[in-house]
């Protein structure tokens, strides 16, 4: 079957529009299957994952294909972050669909129930479904801003209330480093004009830190605005910078951090209201699903985007970013993989 017929068979079938038509369009195996290789080879061309090549065959009873170059069988899932799991592709693209779409995320006892899976698996699947959804952009060679744009930097604290804490707790993190002690840093980006925010964790708020990501992601001479804080005081030898004091107001004119303040009520509100409790070590995951969600609220021609659009977004980013449960969480529970003898696991080819 052509690429044209493959897009000529899933537009017949009426593509879904919510969670409801997405459950009983995935729920049909072959469905699901040809809408997951339109995404991945979008040009038509299956090429295999491992040695590039195109030759290959298709084999329909197995659904995968033997490849030519290398003489090797691949299937959909080979190279994506569906590789090697046993569960179908229905309850991934299932899965996904909620991910995406719910505005404060959702929990893995809720994908456990909804899916009939068990919590530990929903709650690694969640894992590489948001390991899809990284911003490869943070820190690229493609920078925000311009000179007629506008740019907001801020920075948050995630971790625990300070004034939930027991009074020992409270008195020995005020030791280690004020009252953010023990919390975990989280650095923003707001280009008002493409209203896409970039964030990543940052090991602390020095002026040498905070800098550095300004001047990776920001173009030369933008407008950048932020609060009075001390690590952004020389930021205006390289943009134009204007300042408001958060002691004595939010707004003056143009220049405030309001709308990161709004991403970081909506990153917060998701961990502390669906996730409730989230490690240090996998944040940073977090904070790529809830910059997803808020940078694609809209397409480039500031029309609203769908819950479908946005799926099929996600779902096209799946090849190439693979998250193995050892590398996750430092334990070795699966039997394909081998111990190499020296205290370390090694996963065969």
């Amino acid at each position: 079957m052509t690429h044209a017929n493959n897009w000529r068979m899933l537009f017949y079938m009426k593509m879904p529009r919510t969670l409801q038509e997405a459950i009983v369009y995935f729920s049909d195996p072959n469905r699901c299957f040809e809408y997951a290789k339109t995404l991945r080879f979008p040009d038509g061309k299956v090429v295999c994952p491992r040695c590039s090549s195109d030759k290959n065959y298709f084999i329909k009873t197995r659904k995968l294909w033997l490849c030519k170059g290398c003489n090797r069988q691949f299937t959909l899932k080979v190279n994506t972050i569906f590789e090697d799991s046993p569960l179908g592709l229905d309850k991934w693209m299932t899965g996904f669909w909620m991910l995406v779409n719910c505005k404060n995320g959702v929990s893995s006892m809720e994908i456990h129930r909804a899916l009939g899976i068990t919590q530990k698996s929903a709650w690694f699947m969640l894992q590489r479904l948001r390991t899809a959804l990284h911003n490869r952009t943070f820190g690229s060679t493609t920078k925000l801003g311009g000179p007629d744009t506008e740019i907001e930097a801020d920075e948050t604290f995630v971790g625990g209330l300070t004034k939930n804490m027991h009074k020992d707790r409270k008195l020995r993190l005020v030791k280690q480093g004020g009252m953010h002690g023990g919390k975990t840093v989280v650095q923003g980006i707001l280009d008002r004009n493409l209203r896409q925010v970039r964030a990543q964790i940052v090991p602390n708020v020095t002026r040498e830190t905070l800098q550095n990501v300004l001047l990776k992601n920001i173009k030369y001479g933008s407008k950048v605005y932020t609060d009075d804080a001390i690590g952004y005081d020389k930021v205006s030898y390289n943009f134009v910078h204007d300042v408001v004091s958060h002691a004595e107001r939010y707004v003056n004119g143009r220049v405030h951090t309001n709308g990161l303040e709004n991403f970081w009520s909506l990153l917060k509100r998701g961990l502390r209201g669906t996730y409730v409790a989230v490690e240090p070590f996998h944040l940073a995951r977090y904070i790529d699903e809830q910059v997803f969600r808020y940078n694609n609220r809209k397409r480039a021609d500031k029309t609203p985007m769908n819950d479908a659009d946005r799926f099929k977004l996600a779902m096209s980013q799946v090849a190439g970013r693979r998250l193995t449960y050892t590398a996750l969480t430092g334990k070795d529970e699966s039997p394909r993989h081998v111990p190499t003898g020296t205290g370390e696991t090694v996963e065969p080819f």
